[in-house]
């Protein structure tokens, strides 16, 4: 396995993510598309996408959008496993064909999301939902957000996952492609890193993370592993 991990701006990197992979010995090249071209891709097996401040829908200003949207078809007809976290997750429903817009008001912090019975279903969406301490699946369980806008499910997507405030904020296309609307991705440093210039109650947020991150990295490795290690 192989992986492209694509950036969309340089603050927001691969997180966990990438350290899931050096832990398990697996080849991978992180990408800053705000300072490097995208390389060629036949020899990657899984197409990673990063978050970002920009919209999905403003193409002109960030042409390596588009090419972005050219990756999730090109790798998805190919059989080969997709990614998309936040700006990435919005990048791969309009590149399937759906619409991308200003969502009621921003989400940001920590929130529930609740899983559909599909998301329940679904082998890498279980494993998010373990709890760690517990070893139960639970239906709801809390993320971390920082996005203003959503996305329509494409067709022939499965919707997995929805929050009070948005409706679509998980789905599998395919077998083995996801897109998440939430940051599995995010580390505490990150997290503060981030909101230091927010108009949010840092401190507030601050003791919820300290609170449940251990937990929630715990999530994210597990989906790691279904996802990253499964079969297609």
């Amino acid at each position: 396995m192989s992986v492209l991990i694509l950036k969309n701006t340089p603050t927001e990197g691969p997180g966990t993510i990438e350290d899931f992979l050096r832990e398990h010995k697996t080849h991978y090249r992180v990408v800053d598309c705000t300072k490097e071209a995208i390389p060629g891709t036949k020899d990657f097996t899984v197409l990673v996408m990063m978050g970002g401040p920009m919209s999905v829908n403003e193409e002109e200003r960030y042409p390596y959008i588009t090419r972005e949207m050219e990756l999730v078809r090109e790798f998805i007809s190919a059989g080969k496993k997709v990614f998309g976290v936040c700006l990435g997750a919005q990048i791969m429903a309009k590149a399937l064909g759906a619409k991308v817009y200003v969502g009621p008001k921003k989400e940001i912090g920590w929130y529930d999301i609740e899983l559909t019975e599909q998301g329940l279903r679904d082998h890498s969406m279980k494993k998010l939902a373990v709890h760690p301490g517990a070893d139960d699946v639970r239906k709801t369980f809390r993320v971390f957000h920082w996005h203003g806008e959503t996305f329509d499910i494409p067709e022939n997507a499965v919707k997995l996952a929805r929050s009070a405030l948005y409706p679509n904020q998980a789905f599998r296309y395919g077998n083995t492609s996801y897109a998440f609307q939430f940051h599995i991705e995010v580390g505490k440093a990150m997290i503060y890193e981030w909101l230091k210039d927010e108009p949010v109650d840092l401190d507030e947020i601050r003791k919820e993370t300290e609170s449940i991150y251990d937990d929630y990295l715990n999530r994210a490795l597990n989906f790691y592993a279904a996802f990253f290690q499964r079969e297609s």
